[in-house]
C-alpha cells in the first residue's frame, strides 16, 4: 500500500522547507550579533600598570592616573581612572576617589581646612586617612579599596572592593 503525495502537498511541504531554511538564514546573524558579547571572554580582575614607581610612594596620599582599554559589546575605549595611593607602615594603600554619597570626586586636604581628611566639596562629606566616613557628613559609607600589587618596582592597580581598612 503505498501512499502516493499529491502535488499540492508536495508543493506545501517544498514551500514550508525553503521558507524555514531562509528565515533560519536571516535568524542566525541576529542570535549571534544578540549572543557574542556574552560569550567574549572576559578579563576581569586585571591589574592595570601605572607610572608611580613603589619605592616613591610615601604616608601622604598622593593622586594617582591609571588608563586601561575599557570594551561594551563592540565598541573599545580607553578609560582613565584615578586612585589616592599612600603607605601605612609597609602596606601600600590605594583608595577610590569617588564619594559614596553622589558620587563626586574626594580631595586630599583640601583648601577649606581639612587636615589630614579626604574631602567632597559636593556636599562637604569628609573621609578620615584610612578611606572610613566621618559621622555626621553626607557620605554613607567608607570610600572602596583598589587591590594592589607591584610588578618590576611600578604600582599596579586591580579592581575596586569593598574597605577593609575601616
Amino acid at each position: 500500500m503505498s501512499k502516493q503525495v499529491s502535488r499540492r502537498q508536495f508543493l506545501s511541504y517544498t514551500l514550508t522547507g525553503v521558507g524555514g531554511f531562509m528565515a533560519a538564514g536571516m535568524l542566525m546573524p541576529m542570535v549571534r550579533f544578540a549572543l557574542d558579547p556574552v560569550l567574549q571572554t572576559k578579563e576581569a580582575g586585571d591589574f592595570v600598570p601605572t607610572e608611580l614607581k613603589v619605592a616613591d610612594i610615601t604616608e601622604i596620599p598622593t593622586k594617582v592616573d591609571f588608563t586601561f582599554e575599557q570594551v561594551d559589546a563592540w565598541y573599545k575605549a580607553n578609560v582613565t581612572n584615578t586612585a589616592w595611593v599612600y603607605k601605612n607602615g609597609d602596606a601600600i594603600i590605594a583608595l577610590s576617589p569617588v564619594c559614596k554619597h553622589l558620587g563626586c570626586m574626594v580631595d586630599w586636604e583640601h583648601k577649606d581646612g581639612n587636615k589630614n581628611e579626604f574631602f567632597c566639596p559636593c556636599h562637604a562629606g569628609r573621609y578620615t586617612k584610612d578611606g572610613g566616613n566621618i559621622k555626621g557628613t553626607p557620605p554613607l559609607g567608607p570610600l572602596d579599596e583598589y587591590e594592589i600589587k607591584e610588578k618590576d618596582g611600578l604600582l599596579m592597580i586591580g579592581p575596586a572592593k569593598a574597605n577593609t581598612l575601616v
